[in-house]
Order: C-alpha cells, then sequence, then structure tokens
C-alpha cells in the first residue's frame, strides 16, 4: 500500500512540474489580424500593445514613454481593429498612432 502511495505522489509530482512549464511560443505580428488581436486569440491585447509601443518607439530612437498615451493608443487601435478585424495589426497601428516626433 505504501508503494502505491508513494508511485501516486511521485507522478503527481512530475505532473506538476511538466504541466508547469511554460511553453514558449513565438509571434510574427507581421502576420496577426486585427480580429486576433482584439479576440485574443495569439495574445492579451495589453502585452502586444505595450510591445508594439516599444517597437516603434525604438524605430524613431524615443526613449520616453508617455503611461497615459500608452493607453489612449490601446483605445484608438482597439475601435480601428473592431471597425476594420481582416486589416493586418502592423499597419493598422501605425495608421491609427502615426509617426510621432
Amino acid at each position: 500500500m505504501k508503494l502505491h502511495i508513494i508511485v501516486t505522489l511521485g507522478f503527481s509530482a512530475a505532473l506538476a512540474v511538466t504541466s508547469a512549464a511554460p511553453a514558449q511560443v513565438m509571434l510574427d505580428l507581421n502576420k496577426v489580424t486585427c480580429d486576433q488581436f482584439i479576440k485574443y486569440k495569439v495574445a492579451d491585447p495589453k502585452l502586444i500593445t505595450v510591445w508594439l509601443s516599444g517597437y516603434f518607439h525604438g524605430k524613431r530612437g524615443d526613449t520616453m514613454v508617455d503611461t497615459q498615451r500608452l493607453n489612449a493608443d490601446a483605445d484608438a487601435v482597439e475601435k480601428y481593429c473592431f471597425k476594420n478585424p481582416e486589416a493586418p495589426l502592423m499597419p493598422s497601428v501605425e495608421a491609427v498612432i502615426g509617426p510621432r516626433n
């Protein structure tokens, strides 16, 4: 009986460790549509928005983060994507946010 309990506990511990390991998933945002973005099909839209903000700021060489602007931009992109679900995400973000100095 003790052996059965030990084996069961060991198996349960092995499953817990295995299921806790995070999966590594790469995401090409050039292939993501607005529909996928707003419906959480690829990741949390807020996380993607933060990454996109960093990406576009990096392209401009801008290291400043305006957190209020970040929220406003995320809302504007979401609103655009609801109206244009088939649109690709990256050009949509560029269209909504546009170049800034």
